[in-house]
């Protein structure tokens, strides 16, 4: 396995794991052997320092004490601490239950403000999420936010099944990326409040959850299906069912449904500079580098057709034939200036001869896009929220 370290932190949790071993070797020559601390190992957890200094411990006060080098002192001198196979904590591979958001304030979502030349390190976490262990190159670290898991801990939690686990691993270390649980679940946002709403409007459409939904059940859902209304809505609506079944399969999955829904609630509820406060710091980055890619003038302006391009390049899919299809994700990657604007040229509408383009701020690329980045979240290949162009 590989490590993910730098030099300097490799030094200082070497330091440490030494001080740590000196310490307990201290105070065992001046304790007789048979007297063992109680129950020391069943209340530590698995870091790298505890699990194998428990080890090393228990060497030491075994009958004969042989001062061999261990198993435990393998994986420091590697600097790696417990396996997460070797770990002994079934509840921690227990799902967490939900616990949905609270809204902030009015007044607070009022005052976000969001620099472009200010940029943001943002780095991801060392340690698993679930178990907690120090390791290793099988991490899978998460697009949105900065959490990092092994791919076995998410199959013992249930969430990632062994037949995805590859693909899993492939995307998230591909340009794609890859969402974990919690940030693929764009229903996840809503408060308690804001999800009461959506169930009751599904018990009152009749849809049952975890079922998929043909065209016609999604057109009565939005009240189109048997009703008069006109043609230019209900194109609209189709189009948006197609987006959601990109294999076009004739029905779209509870998941998609629910997310697509999801994010119209979160529109009709939320200010655009609320909906801001919903971005994590890897999304406001990836922001930030599409409009600079953009403003080519450097003047902090880009064209309204480029904006408008730009909520379209935020779903970037895998080909439906590729072998990692089901576990393609959206990422939302800056249009480089090299590989494709010439073909987002050729891709955007045209103006009308003497219209002028209306120029894009800052601000306002990113109030009119943070729907579209967050509808870009999930690792289903299907686009939750079409723009419109």
């Amino acid at each position: 396995m590989g490590v993910l370290m730098s030099r300097r932190q490799t030094v200082e949790q070497v330091q440490k794991v030494s001080l740590a071993v000196s310490a307990f070797k201290d105070g065992l020559r001046e304790r007789p052997a048979a007297k063992r601390p109680a129950e020391g190992a069943a209340s530590r957890r698995g870091t790298l320092e505890e699990h194998a200094v428990q080890e090393l411990r228990d060497e030491e006060e075994a009958p004969g004490g042989s001062r061999t080098p261990s198993a435990a002192w393998a994986r420091l001198r590697d600097g790696r601490g417990v396996e997460p196979e070797d770990l002994d904590r079934p509840g921690c591979f227990s799902p967490p239950a939900l616990v949905r958001p609270v809204r902030p304030p009015r007044e607070e979502e009022e005052r976000l403000e969001i620099s472009l030349e200010q940029r943001e390190q943002v780095t991801n976490d060392e340690m698993c999420e679930v178990c907690e262990v120090w390791t290793a190159d099988s991490l899978l670290p998460c697009r949105v936010c900065t959490k990092v898991y092994h791919d076995g801990c998410l199959q013992r939690m249930g969430l990632l099944s062994p037949a995805e686990a590859s693909e899993a691993i492939e995307a998230a270390h591909s340009a794609v990326g890859w969402s974990c649980y919690h940030c693929d679940n764009l229903n996840s946002l809503l408060t308690e409040e804001e999800m009461g709403s959506l169930s009751d409007a599904f018990q009152q459409s009749n849809i049952a959850p975890k079922s998929s939904l043909s065209l016609e059940d999604f057109l009565r859902y939005k009240g189109l299906g048997g009703q008069p209304s006109s043609k230019e809505e209900k194109e609209r609506q189709s189009l948006q069912f197609g987006a959601l079944d990109p294999r076009q399969k004739g029905h779209i999955t509870w998941m998609d449904f629910l997310s697509h829904e999801s994010l119209l609630l979160l529109q009709r509820t939320r200010t655009q500079e609320g909906l801001l406060h919903l971005l994590t710091g890897k999304e406001r980055e990836r922001a930030r580098e599409a409009f600079l890619a953009l403003n080519q003038q450097g003047d902090g302006l880009i064209s309204q057709d480029q904006s408008r391009h730009s909520q379209h390049a935020w779903f970037r899919k895998r080909h439906p034939g590729t072998a990692s299809s089901s576990a393609s994700a959206s990422q939302a990657e800056p249009v480089s200036e090299g590989n494709s604007q010439k073909q987002e040229d050729k891709k955007l509408p045209g103006e009308e001869p003497g219209e002028a383009s209306r120029t894009v701020t800052w601000p306002a690329f990113l109030r009119e896009s943070t729907v579209y980045i967050l509808a870009a979240r999930p690792n289903s290949a299907a686009i939750h929220l079409k723009p419109s162009m």
